[in-house]
């Protein structure tokens, strides 16, 4: 039913929760295959990729390269769900899943995707700050980032073009393709780490983000918008 693409790049201290979190949906018989999609890590992402059953996938250092070569390495799933090497699904998170696939195949119509409720794993009160910020932005615009996880067709992924090999927010990107009107907010959470932990990747600030998402919601072409995270 259900395979999920995870582009890495030296996680290997984040990735072994994030996969943990995945084991009940393996038992459940809802998820078929993990797939990392790799872009060069200098550490051991690859053995516990390997120690944990993952198709490992060797690619290029642009995110958006990575998730593209995730996808073609899919071997049975109708369904995609890709994750941030750091953000670790909630408990149950499958059932809802399972849940939301089976109401878009049974109404014939697969023009939907979803995504998980934004969480932070620290106790402070910036934390729930950045929390309700993310779920004000979702419902206001409905545009979610990566650490939101993305499920989604098979076949509304290969519709909409897939992922473009763009310099920063390919996520996004895609996510105004879908449109909000198509795009369902699910109440599971995916958490992320307060403190950001991963060696590989760069993230950009609150401010820089809420820049890029005002000029892609103006209609600004994402190549121009992604030069301001790159």
């Amino acid at each position: 039913m259900l395979s999920v693409v995870i582009p890495t790049l030296n996680d290997e201290r984040t990735l072994g929760p994030t996969l943990g979190a995945l084991i009940p949906a393996t038992l459940a018989g809802i998820l078929k295959e993990v797939v990392i999609a790799d872009g060069g890590s200098t550490d051991e992402t690859d053995v516990i990729a390997e120690a944990t059953g993952c198709i490992f996938v060797a690619s290029s250092r642009r995110r958006g390269k990575r998730l593209v070569a995730g996808v073609k390495a899919v071997e049975r799933a109708d369904w995609f769900l890709f994750l941030n090497p750091d953000t670790v699904l909630a408990t149950d998170w499958e059932a809802e899943a399972a849940s939301f696939i089976e109401r878009v195949e049974r109404s014939g119509d697969p023009r939907h995707a979803a995504v998980f409720r934004f969480r932070l794993d620290g106790f402070d009160g910036k934390s729930r700050v950045r929390e309700g910020l993310a779920g004000m932005r979702c419902r206001l615009f409905g545009i979610a980032y990566a650490n939101q996880g993305l499920l989604i067709s098979r076949w509304l992924y290969d519709d909409l073009g897939g992922h473009r090999d763009l310099p920063a927010m390919e996520d996004v990107d895609l996510i105004r393709r879908i449109g909000r009107k198509r795009l369902h907010f699910l109440t599971s959470a995916a958490v992320n780490p307060a403190a950001k932990t991963t060696e590989g990747e760069r993230r950009p600030g609150m401010v820089r983000n809420g820049l890029c998402l005002a000029l892609l919601m103006l209609r600004v072409p994402p190549r121009m918008v992604a030069r301001l995270q790159a």
